[in-house]
């Protein structure tokens, strides 16, 4: 399970949610609509992704 990755895409705009969520968007490495990072699919990076899943498309990369 260490080298698994996550494709984590940003679809819906932070710009009307709480700021703690923004904050998760930035600290995830996304910066604008429909950017797309490669993150380690660790518990962290789960716990990330439960907290605004709502704004996220989620693939195994």
């Amino acid at each position: 399970m260490a080298d698994k990755k996550l494709k984590v895409t940003l679809v819906k705009s932070p710009i009307g949610a709480v700021p703690k969520h923004r904050r998760t968007v930035e600290a995830m490495g996304l910066s604008k609509l429909h950017k797309t990072v490669e993150l380690p699919d660790n518990a962290a990076t789960r716990g990330q992704i439960q907290q605004i899943g709502y704004m996220l498309k989620v693939e195994e990369a």
